[in-house]
C-alpha cells in the first residue's frame, strides 16, 4: 500500500504501525496521515486527497472493482488528527470536509491505532471515562488489557524507529487545535519502552527517536503538572537496561526539563541536537499563549543546554518551535524572539506564521484583538529565516574537517551508477557523500559509519 505523511513524527510512527497492521495488510490504496496544525497544513492533504481520488487508481474506465463485501476494493484511507476525536474516528468527518462528501465512497476514516480495529469492536465499545494515567485509552487496549509489542513482520518505513513514550495533553495553549482533536495525557510504562527498543534492536535496527506531543511530561498526572518532571529517570532507565547505539530526543516542552535531564544529555548514546517547543520569547506573548514558562526562564535553560560539556566533544545543536504574527506580538516582542535565536545560536528552526484556524475548526487566539496584517507576517518570516540560516550556515563551517558518526539512512543508486548516501550527523547536520570524505566503501542501509564532514 502507498502512504503520503503530512505533520509530525507522531504521523510518522503511525503510519509505520497501520502499514504493518493486520487490517491493512490485505487491502489496496493509499493510506494518508493528515495534520491540522495550521489553516495551511489542512489545505495541503485535503487538496492531495481530492488530487488522489481523480487518478486512474480510483477512476478505473470500467466498473470499479469491488471486493467481496461489495465495497469498493481500492481505497483512501485516512487517519492522523483530522480523522478522529478522543481517538475515536471522526463520525461527522464528511460534514465537516463537505468537499469530500461526493469522495464518500472512495474513503474510510481510521481510528488512531489498528489495534482498535478489532473484529466487532465498534459494534460494542467500552466505556468512555478515562482510565487511570498509566493505563491506555479502552479503545486502545489488547485482548488482555496491554499494549501490543512485537517485532514488525515487514520491513521498517525509516532506519530509525520512531517510538511513542507519552499520548496527547491537557494544557490548552490558545493557538493550538491538536489538543481538541485527541484525548487527554496519558504515558507509557518504562518496561514497555524498553521492551519495545529490545525488539527493535535484536531486528537489526540502532536508533530510535523518543517522541510524541508533550513528552517531556512523562509519568506525570497532567502536562500541566510542571517542574515535576521524571523524564531524566526515564531516560537513566533506557540507558540501562538497553544497548541500542543511537537514541534522539525530538520536541521537548521546556518547563520540564530540569537539571537531572541536562545531566543524563551529557550521555553520549543521546545525541546531542536538542530541540524546545517554544512558540515565542516574548513573555508577553507566551502568557497570551498560556504557556507555562517565559522569556527569562527560557534565556537559562538555553545558557544551560549550551554548556553541556560532553564526551564525544561534538558540537551541541538547538532547534525550536517558534510562532511569529501571533496577535499582538509587537515588533519588541518579536525582537524578543529574534534575539534569542541570535544570541543563542539556534540551529534549526520549525517556524511559521500564526494560524487563526478561520477554516473548519478554530483556536481561542482567532478571536482576539490586534491580529496582524500579512505584510508584517511575511516581513517577520523573512526576517527569523534569514538570521537562522546565517546562523545554520555558521554552524556547519565550524564543523567542517570534524569527524561524526552517522548512520546511513538511505542508498540511491542514479542513472548514471553513481551512488548516493544520505544521513544525518550526531548533532543534526543533513549531509550526503557529495560533502564527506569517503573513508570506507560497501555501505549498507543502517550502517553506522565514521566519516568526516568537508566543504
Amino acid at each position: 500500500m502507498e502512504y503520503k505523511i503530512f505533520g509530525c513524527k507522531v504521523n510518522k510512527y503511525y503510519t509505520d504501525e497501520w502499514l504493518n497492521s493486520e487490517y491493512l495488510k490485505d487491502k489496496n490504496g493509499i493510506f494518508v496521515a493528515s495534520c491540522v496544525v495550521t489553516d495551511n497544513a489542512k489545505r495541503k492533504w485535503l487538496k492531495f486527497v481530492k488530487d488522489i481520488a481523480k487518478s486512474e487508481t480510483f477512476n478505473p474506465p470500467l466498473t470499479p472493482p469491488l471486493n467481496k463485501w461489495g465495497e469498493q476494493a481500492t481505497k483512501i484511507y485516512i487517519s492522523g488528527c483530522w480523522a478522529f476525536k478522543s481517538w475515536e474516528a471522526q463520525q461527522d468527518f464528511f460534514e465537516i470536509y463537505p468537499e469530500l462528501e461526493n469522495l464518500k465512497w472512495k474513503i474510510e476514516i481510521l481510528w488512531e491505532k489498528p489495534e482498535e480495529l478489532k473484529k466487532d469492536i465498534i459494534n460494542s465499545k467500552e466505556t468512555k471515562t478515562p482510565p487511570a494515567h498509566t493505563s491506555l485509552p479502552p479503545q486502545l487496549r489488547g485482548t488482555e488489557g496491554e499494549l501490543k509489542l512485537k517485532i514488525k513482520s515487514i520491513p521498517q518505513i525509516y532506519t530509525k524507529k520512531f517510538l511513542l513514550i507519552q499520548w496527547w495533553c491537557d494544557s490548552f495553549c490558545t493557538f493550538c487545535l491538536t489538543v481538541k482533536k485527541r484525548w487527554k495525557h496519558y504515558y507509557r510504562d518504562k518496561e514497555d519502552i524498553v521492551q519495545e527498543i529490545i525488539d527493535f534492536e535484536k531486528a537489526g535496527w540502532k536508533e530510535v527517536v523518543l517522541t510524541w506531543v508533550n513528552l517531556s511530561a512523562w509519568w506525570l498526572e497532567s502536562t500541566n503538572d510542571i517542574w515535576e518532571s521524571r523524564f531524566a529517570e526515564l531516560l537513566r532507565y533506557i540507558l540501562d537496561n538497553t544497548t541500542i547505539p543511537r537514541i534522539r530526543i525530538s520536541s521537548m516542552w521546556p518547563e520540564f526539563i530540569d537539571d537531572r535531564c541536562l545531566e543524563i544529555f551529557k550521555e553520549t548514546r543521546i545525541y546531542p541536537h536538542f530541540h524546545y517547543s517554544v512558540q515565542s520569547w516574548s513573555t508577553n506573548i507566551l502568557k497570551s499563549m498560556h504557556r507555562h514558562y517565559d522569556g527569562q526562564y527560557m534565556r537559562e535553560l538555553l545558557t544551560k543546554t549550551k554548556n553541556l560539556k560532553r564526551n564525544d566533544n561534538v558540537e551541541i545543536s538547538i532547534g525550536a518551535d517558534l510562532i511569529v504574527w501571533f496577535p499582538g506580538e509587537s515588533e519588541d516582542d518579536f525582537l524578543d524572539t529574534y534575539n534569542l535565536v541570535k544570541d543563542w545560536l539556534i540551529t534549526k528552526i520549525h517556524g511559521f506564521p500564526f494560524s487563526p484556524h478561520t477554516t473548519w475548526e478554530t483556536v481561542p487566539a482567532w478571536s482576539y484583538p490586534n491580529q496582524l496584517s500579512d505584510a508584517i507576517k511575511k516581513d517577520r518570516m523573512w526576517r527569523l529565516e534569514e538570521i537562522w540560516e546565517h546562523i545554520r550556515d555558521e554552524f556547519i563551517e565550524r564543523n567542517v574537517w570534524k569527524q561524526f558518526e552517522v548512520l546511513i539512512e538511505v542508498v540511491k543508486t542514479e542513472t548514471n551508477w553513481k551512488t548516493i548516501w544520505k544521513w544525518w550527523t550526531q548533532n543534526y547536520i543533513d549531509v550526503d557523500n557529495t560533502n564527506f570524505e569517503v573513508i570506507s566503501w560497501n555501505i549498507k542501509r543502517n550502517d553506522i559509519i565514521i566519516w568526516k564532514l568537508i566543504k
